[in-house]
């Protein structure tokens, strides 16, 4: 997955089947669109497209940044059951009940998806995405509470985990990696006493795992061996995601974005939001690194320099985008918690908002939005829609 692991690329095609429905670019709803059963259109240039198909969906995991995925020609929703639909047509290929548990990530190493096991045996479980067959499973002898994958690569799987006590209790837990062909831990690393083994944000990139906190720290190992690397302080709990690339971690550090070396913590460059103003989570793509702020503003910034290359203050009164997707000229951007939300596409040259998609639910969920190809997953609520994208 790249960056917070919402999106994956896809493949396949769609025909032509419903036209776009005309909207002002800086229109904030579409009303109710219509339920469809595949087909496509053109993204108009200056209106918010109709869904290419719309279906209810099962999520049980809000506010987590890994709820929607797209694998193949497979888009994947978090929740139980677990379904597997096709992009094009929206037709469900797999479901599968009580392999999901709430709270999960769609985690993916590989060609593999990762979950904790919904049978609470103690294993993490793979499946095939295409299939939704179960075509790994670890082998921890129970020896920890209830491991719960918080990153994935072709090697291992890294969990988190309570560590089960005489009295089968647990009161501190461990980060640990499976091996991926043995199905067992390699290495493990008790964390401090107290600490909780919720709100992990995290990335797995090469050879480092990076991870926030609810103890306002930001940490980086060595995925070889667990080894610490360093350490730094926050000036807030992080809840919102990461972003990586390039040897550098992007991480929103209240009124601060800050870049830090992969390598050993070094600080390359800070930006600082404005008084009384403080940044969401990044998403870095093709270079440059996108992100919104408490103030309504989106910002556009060189992630090798941290030089600003635009930055849209027009936009207070309208919902915040929080997460990113970027096709073509056009960057897409799904807002959180607004009934005038929805998927929002900009021009990705100089911020100019073109569109706003909104489903007419008038329900305040998050959104989130997947890109591959000229196509857009983008969930809401309870529903799961397909968008072109072009």
């Amino acid at each position: 997955m790249a960056g917070a692991g919402l999106g994956l690329a896809l493949t396949g095609a769609l025909t032509a089947a419903c036209g776009p429905e005309a909207a002002d670019p800086s229109s904030r709803g579409t009303g109710t669109p219509k339920q469809g059963k595949g087909g496509g259109t053109a993204t108009p240039a200056d209106g918010a497209p109709r869904p290419l198909w719309r279906e209810k969906a099962s999520v049980g995991t809000f506010g987590n940044h890994e709820v929607l995925a797209v694998v193949g020609n497979v888009v994947l929703v978090a929740g139980d059951p677990l379904v597997g639909r096709d992009l094009a047509t929206g037709r469900q290929v797999w479901s599968r009940t009580g392999v999901a548990t709430p709270g999960a990530r769609l985690i993916m190493g590989g060609d593999t998806l990762y979950l904790a096991s919904g049978e609470y045996d103690g294993d993490v479980v793979g499946l095939d995405p295409a299939t939704g067959k179960e075509t790994w499973r670890s082998h921890l002898g129970g020896r920890y509470a209830q491991p719960r994958p918080v990153g994935a690569d072709a090697e291992r799987v890294y969990v988190i985990a309570g560590i089960l006590e005489k009295d089968l209790s647990s009161r501190t837990n461990v980060l640990a990696a499976i091996d991926v062909r043995t199905g067992k831990a390699v290495w493990s690393e008790r964390r401090d006493t107290g600490t909780e083994e919720s709100g992990i944000t995290s990335v797995v990139s090469g050879s480092r795992l990076v991870y926030t906190d609810h103890r306002k720290n930001l940490t980086a190992r060595d995925t070889a061996t667990g080894r610490q690397l360093w350490t730094k302080k926050i000036s807030r709990s992080n809840f919102d995601r990461l972003a990586v690339q390039g040897g550098t971690v992007y991480v929103a550090d209240g009124a601060h974005m800050r870049a830090l070396s992969l390598e050993d913590g070094g600080e390359r460059w800070a930006l600082e939001a404005g008084k009384f103003a403080s940044f969401n989570g990044p998403t870095v793509l093709d270079g440059v690194l996108y992100v919104s702020d408490s103030t309504h503003a989106l910002w556009a910034v060189d992630a090798r320099t941290g030089e600003q290359r635009w930055r849209n203050t027009d936009l207070l009164g309208l919902s915040s985008p929080v997460q990113f997707a970027k096709v073509g000229d056009t960057l897409y951007g799904a807002t959180e918690f607004d009934e005038d939300g929805g998927v929002q596409a900009y021009d990705a040259a100089d911020g100019r908002l073109r569109w706003t998609y909104n489903d007419g639910a008038g329900t305040t969920e998050q959104w989130y939005v997947a890109a591959s190809g000229e196509r857009l997953a983008a969930l809401h609520g309870k529903w799961i829609q397909a968008l072109p994208a072009v």
